[in-house]
């Protein structure tokens, strides 16, 4: 595999992790009351520990996103 290939094959990863990012927040921000009650029926939170686990994992996915696709193909971008 060229470093072409995997700079193109990372940053349309990247694109494609952001766009489920962006998915998941338009579920979350538009359809909250129904996730907490789907939810709900596995798990006993409270709604603030509802939002701060997803809070705290759209976080942590956005940072996977950056370190493990964006930042590399970054990089072969500009050693190109």
């Amino acid at each position: 595999m060229t470093a072409e290939v995997l700079r193109d094959l990372l940053l349309w990863s990247a694109l494609v992790n952001y766009g489920v990012l962006l998915w998941w927040f338009l579920i979350f921000a538009l359809a909250h009351d129904w996730m907490f009650r789907f939810h709900g029926r596995w798990f006993a939170l409270s709604r603030s520990q509802f939002d701060a686990i997803h809070y705290g994992s759209m976080a942590g996915y956005k940072l996977g996103i950056f370190l493990l696709n964006l930042v590399p193909g970054l990089v072969l971008f500009v050693m190109r």
